[in-house]
């Protein structure tokens, strides 16, 4: 059970009402972590900005976005975003053998070397501490722009929020996530941990 409950969508106050619906339009169902956020208005108001511009109109491809978040999550252990990531990825296109291979995305041909850079830099930036380095950023420099690197280093902060709100609530894992996640993956690459309690 999410540390901080969740409001039911009875006790949701109108002025979130368009999170709701946007969180419902990006993702097909809402979030126990939008709905905990919907007990500060103004918190989940800022949130959807940021991640309306961050999934909004882009330099580089957002199914790359949700596999850098999936990666970014892992480093931070955090199996709620992992699944939800990797949902993401596949509702925006993404390649099924790919995102059941991105925790080998190193050595899988399925990634091409800019997806490479991208990912490792999401893996060093995920730990603590932070191990990104001026290496990860040369390894970016053929692939991808300023504005693209922006991007990039958008959504792994994006995540460091979202990795923290979420394991430290333990918010319980909905069902299509976790479905999608449990057919992905097998239990030595991902399990849902505290976020799907039965007690």
């Amino acid at each position: 059970m999410t540390r901080i409950k969740p409001l039911s969508l009875e006790e949701l106050p109108d002025e979130t009402r368009a999170s709701l619906k946007f969180s419902e339009n990006l993702m097909g169902y809402v979030p126990n972590s939008v709905m905990t956020m919907a007990r500060w208005p103004e918190l989940l108001s800022a949130f959807r900005g940021l991640v309306s511009v961050i999934y909004g109109d882009s330099a580089i491809d957002n199914g790359l976005k949700r596999l850098i978040g999936a990666v970014v999550s892992a480093a931070a252990g955090c199996q709620y975003c992992m699944a939800h990531t990797t949902l993401g990825a596949r509702d925006t296109g993404v390649e099924k053998d790919k995102i059941a291979a991105v925790w080998e995305y190193q050595t899988s041909e399925l990634f091409s070397a800019a997806e490479r850079a991208a990912l490792d830099l999401a893996f060093a930036a995920g730990q603590i501490p932070n191990a990104a380095n001026d290496d990860h950023f040369a390894a970016l420099d053929p692939h991808f722009d300023e504005r693209q690197k922006t991007e990039i280093i958008a959504v792994i902060s994006m995540f460091g929020f979202l990795n923290r709100w979420n394991d430290s609530l333990a918010t319980a894992l909905e069902d299509k996530p976790f479905e999608s996640a449990s057919a992905l993956f097998t239990p030595d690459q991902w399990q849902p941990g505290q976020h799907r309690r039965t007690s």
